[in-house]
């Protein structure tokens, strides 16, 4: 049986709260003061302790409220230990709100790309669920998303069409340096962010050697990162995982190109047991509820 231990509720402002579960053993609730913006970086270090931490890939599926909405958070936030990756765009007044793809139609009841669209004309805008059925929610400001966020959860910021400098002003604004994480895919874009926050969490994508030594190249510290090293651990990225860890750096992986576009919930469960058993540090997934399920399970 492998023995896995679950993290991580981010209470974020006067407590966060870490829960671990390990089989076997119940529940054991411990809590750490955020007092500096240091502690985000202590959160998401990579410790050897066997644990698991788990990303709503665009907050989640499968629960009957749109991806990347406020209710989803909200819903996701009650339900278990989660971050959530999601993604900023740009409409054609420069308001940054979320949305997934450059066009509307799959995710909303409107068509054609969201860049056409100004923020006043989307307010005749709903979501979809899952399913494509239209809901009552609306497509949210990025700004009101980081502002729900503080005290409740870590949110990682995708690489969308939204300019490196404006998510710094809209970070700057929010004084949400601390709460907020940023996904990079090259050293450059990693030292963009450090250079204007010091003490940011970045998720960087470090799948193989040319992409970690362009990291390492960049002198932002290991500390502020995690690491995306593609959709599984295997033979491909099992050295780049050990150097990471060396390095006390957590690795990421995705099942939302694989496991999630299994058709039932009871076949997704069974293969995120077996992702779960290589031992990544963080999965990231569509439906993290079932990822969640299956780790208690296992």
């Amino acid at each position: 049986m492998v023995k896995r231990q679950s993290g991580v509720t981010l209470l974020l402002g006067v407590l966060f709260t870490i829960l671990f579960l390990a089989c076997g053993n119940g529940k054991e609730k411990t809590e750490n003061k955020v007092e500096t913006a240091t502690d985000i970086q202590k959160m998401f270090a990579y410790r050897n302790d066997n644990s698991l931490m788990i990303s709503g890939h665009r907050g989640s599926r499968g629960i009957q409220k749109p991806e990347n909405s406020l209710e989803t958070f909200r819903k996701i936030t009650e339900e278990m230990p989660v971050f959530f990756e999601i993604d900023p765009r740009l409409t054609k007044d420069s308001v940054i709100v979320l949305m997934h793809d450059e066009t509307l139609d799959r995710t909303t009841t409107a068509t054609g790309k969201l860049s056409d669209y100004s923020w006043a004309e989307l307010q005749t805008v709903y979501l979809k669920d899952s399913e494509g059925q239209p809901t009552t929610d609306r497509i949210p400001k990025l700004e009101d998303a980081i502002r729900w966020s503080k005290g409740k959860v870590v949110l990682n910021l995708d690489k969308k069409d939204v300019p490196m400098s404006m998510i710094v002003d809209l970070i700057k604004k929010c004084d949400t340096e601390e709460y907020i994480m940023l996904t990079v895919h090259t050293g450059a874009q990693a030292r963009y962010y450090y250079d204007r926050f010091p003490h940011i969490m970045l998720s960087a994508f470090i799948r193989n050697e040319k992409e970690y030594e362009d990291m390492a190249i960049s002198g932002v510290p290991w500390e502020n990162m995690i690491a995306y090293v593609g959709y599984t651990i295997d033979d491909k990225n099992k050295k780049i995982v050990e150097r990471l860890h060396k390095q006390n750096v957590k690795c990421m992986t995705s099942v939302a190109p694989t496991h999630d576009r299994l058709d039932t919930k009871e076949k997704r469960i069974e293969a995120y047991k077996l992702e779960i058993a290589k031992n990544p540090d963080i999965i990231e997934s569509d439906y993290p509820l079932e990822v969640w399920q299956a780790l208690r399970e296992k």
